[in-house]
């Protein structure tokens, strides 16, 4: 039996390339305005919340700054994005995959295990019976595949141009389109964190195995 499913092999390679373009390309598209606002209007730098670094080429999409261009990367990669994501959750509630290995159950919530999980990360002991991922690695693809990435396809669509006419209620549910755009930084950076972590976990844990087996679907 294949450890990771032929579509979830699919879907994780063609997200990081859709992640990666992204952020680079959100990184150039952050650079035509550094501050952040909460509410509907926003274009007093006295009123930023947050006052974003300017980033620099090699950490770009294009490697130079233009707003257009990084645009015309975001929206070529925001499709496959959100399509990907749907046809993930339907692939995994199709072949059970979320049921069996990413929801959790009560037991595993309860403080005693919550614990025993943390302290065996802090080991870097990643070892687990019965189950494909332990309560912390379910907790952290749970959060991210329904929450940080629906939420970014949700606050992006928010903030493209011209979409507010089409579902004001989005805009506002969000708490206005300046909102939806600083939510839409702030998740940007949670998945850019949980990325940092999952690679570091990945070359604790034998790299050379991990990527095999994310690319023939290794075996249980």
């Amino acid at each position: 039996m294949k450890k990771h499913a032929l579509s979830t092999r699919l879907w994780h390679w063609l997200n990081l390339i859709c992640l990666v373009v992204l952020f680079m390309s959100g990184l150039n598209i952050s650079n035509a305005h550094r501050f952040l606002y909460w509410g509907d209007y926003g274009f007093d730098p006295a009123d930023a919340w947050l006052v974003v670094p300017r980033f620099p080429g090699w950490a770009t999409i294009p490697d130079y700054y233009s707003l257009a261009k990084a645009r015309d990367w975001h929206i070529l990669m925001a499709w496959p994005f959100a399509l990907g994501l749907l046809f993930m959750w339907i692939a995994m509630l199709a072949n059970r995959h979320f049921k069996r290995d990413i929801m959790t159950s009560r037991r595993e919530w309860k403080p005693v295990a919550v614990w025993h999980d943390v302290v065996q990360h802090l080991k870097l002991n990643f070892e687990h019976e019965g189950t494909k991922y332990n309560f912390l690695q379910k907790l952290a693809y749970g959060v991210v595949l329904g929450v940080f990435l629906p939420m970014m396809i949700l606050t992006g669509l928010a903030i493209s141009p011209g979409f507010e006419p089409a579902a004001p209620w989005l805009v506002d549910l969000l708490g206005g389109r300046q909102s939806a755009r600083s939510l839409h930084f702030i998740f940007a950076w949670a998945i850019f964190a949980f990325f940092v972590v999952h690679i570091a976990l990945v070359l604790l844990t034998g790299p050379f195995r991990q990527i095999r087996d994310m690319i023939t679907g290794g075996t249980t």
